[in-house]
């Protein structure tokens, strides 16, 4: 299946910010994603798990910059991954909170 026909299936949300027929699935794999992992459904997160894998989108979602709590949570679970070693968490941490008085 190509990577045009594979976009179509996604959920309509998704990609609203962009035209569809020009995302590439493999040069936009973090885009992709992310945007799964953020705002996908369960029917969205089996295709990416499909055409990806776990490892790749685990080795991707490691690298974000910036992820859900959410999202982060899920993807720590299923994949057994330490939160502590995806890139966000580490950002995350290192930006400092206002104190609350």
């Amino acid at each position: 299946m190509t990577s045009t026909c594979m976009v179509e299936k996604f959920s309509k949300h998704l990609f609203w910010d962009v035209r569809k027929d020009s995302i590439d699935l493999d040069k936009h794999a973090e885009y992709v994603i992310q945007q799964v992992l953020e705002y996908g459904l369960m029917s969205d997160w089996l295709l990416t798990l499909q055409y990806y894998g776990q490892p790749k989108i685990v080795e991707v979602a490691m690298g974000l910059r910036n992820l859900e709590p959410r999202a982060l949570a899920y993807i720590s679970v299923i994949s057994h991954t330490p939160k502590e070693q995806f890139r966000c968490y580490i950002t995350q941490q290192l930006i400092p909170t206002h104190w609350d008085f």
